[in-house]
């Protein structure tokens, strides 16, 4: 089980104690884009995910909440993703395994995401060709939410789908993760717990092994 801390929680007046504080006990970093439109608000592009990866070793999960995801693959690759998750509301199914393909030929981990109205089959023609499903236990696009438990029957149904047709990837969620509920999303099949606020507003490390042990 993997912890991805979300940078969208950072305090960036104090970005450098926190980012020290992260590389030493998290696994992940989890890199929110959002462009105004798929989702209402705006958050970071490539040229800010270049100056992070300057500053870590981490593994950089990010995750797109963009209308279009295809047009902004490459400037994200090359400021230093190593997983691009894209959500499949935003794009039709051409256009889906076109990200899908263009992503693998560059040698980058691909995802999808859904919504949490957005019915889980909706991933089926996908799942196959998928290093990671994530899950939003949130509307996208504020963080600070509080869980959904819809969630929980999402995980559960794509962790049995993976094992009924012997598939690999893994199963991430996002929105309104604590010590409250990690527990259960760790018994339904979840492999990354993404977790902003609650790791972020308070002590780092400590706040990070309460995730851990559950």
């Amino acid at each position: 089980m993997k912890i991805a801390p979300s940078l969208l929680a950072f305090d960036f007046a104090n970005i450098e104690r926190q980012m020290s504080e992260i590389e030493k006990y998290a696994d992940w970093l989890h890199y929110d884009v959002m462009d105004g439109h798929f989702v209402p608000n705006i958050s970071f592009g490539p040229d800010i995910l270049k100056d992070i990866k300057k500053t870590t070793k981490l593994f950089i999960d990010v995750h797109l909440m963009i209308s279009d995801p295809y047009a902004y693959l490459d400037r994200f690759i090359e400021a230093g993703a190593d997983l691009i998750t894209f959500h499949q509301e935003a794009v039709d199914n051409e256009t889906a395994n076109k990200i899908i393909d263009h992503l693998k030929e560059k040698g980058i981990k691909v995802g999808m995401s859904i919504k949490p109205n957005t019915d889980p089959t909706a991933l089926i023609p996908y799942l196959e060709r998928l290093d990671l499903v994530l899950v939003m236990s949130v509307e996208p696009g504020f963080g600070g939410q509080s869980f959904l438990a819809s969630a929980y029957d999402k995980i559960v149904y794509y962790d049995q789908f993976r094992h009924e047709y012997d598939l690999d990837y893994l199963i991430e969620v996002d929105g309104g993760i604590n010590d409250k509920n990690a527990t259960s999303l760790v018994e339904c099949g979840t492999d990354v717990l993404v977790s902003g606020s609650y790791i972020l507003k308070g002590d780092i490390k400590t706040n990070i092994e309460r995730l851990r042990i559950k």
